[in-house]
């Protein structure tokens, strides 16, 4: 009798455990939005340089994965494992399935070319190994992932894709 109170016992904590574990896991993806992929490693030599340089290659592509839920942009934050960010301060709609690039470098924002600029001309995306965080207007998070280039981009393009 004592051994199966404490299996029923152990199951019991398990499933409480297990329960309890969810909500923490699957909160951290129930936002629509998601990090689709990454351009981290610009094609070409690095160079910040705002005339020159190749920065507004890097991108993060962020995709609206709902079927039917318009998402405003606004107030969204991008962070990398470093603590560099970019926050989205003005409107930015994204219909189900639609997506933006965020790129790096100067440029003008544009809804019809699914794109904004981060307005700086440094790189935020390490070349060997990065971890990207998403987080919604009120601060809790919308998505992660790390990589590193040796594990996560076997052709070694620079890309990463995270959601298809």
């Amino acid at each position: 009798m004592r051994i199966r109170h404490v299996l029923a016992m152990s199951a019991a904590v398990g499933a409480i455990a297990a329960v309890s574990a969810a909500p923490a896991q699957a909160a951290e993806y129930t936002s629509a939005l998601k990090l689709k992929g990454v351009q981290y490693d610009a094609p070409g030599a690095d160079s910040n340089s705002c005339s020159t340089g190749n920065t507004k290659s890097e991108y993060l592509t962020i995709k609206n994965y709902s079927a039917s839920k318009t998402v405003n942009l606004k107030g969204y934050v991008v962070k990398d494992a470093t603590g560099n960010r970019f926050a989205f301060t003005a409107n930015h709609y994204l219909q189900p399935g639609d997506y933006v690039k965020l790129r790096g470098g100067k440029g003008t924002d544009s809804d019809a070319n699914n794109v904004v600029y981060r307005q700086n001309c440094n790189f935020i995306w390490n070349n060997d190994k990065d971890t990207i965080y998403l987080y919604k207007p009120g601060g809790s998070r919308a998505d992660v992932h790390a990589y590193t280039k040796s594990g996560s981009d076997p052709d070694r393009n620079g890309y990463i894709t995270f959601h298809g």
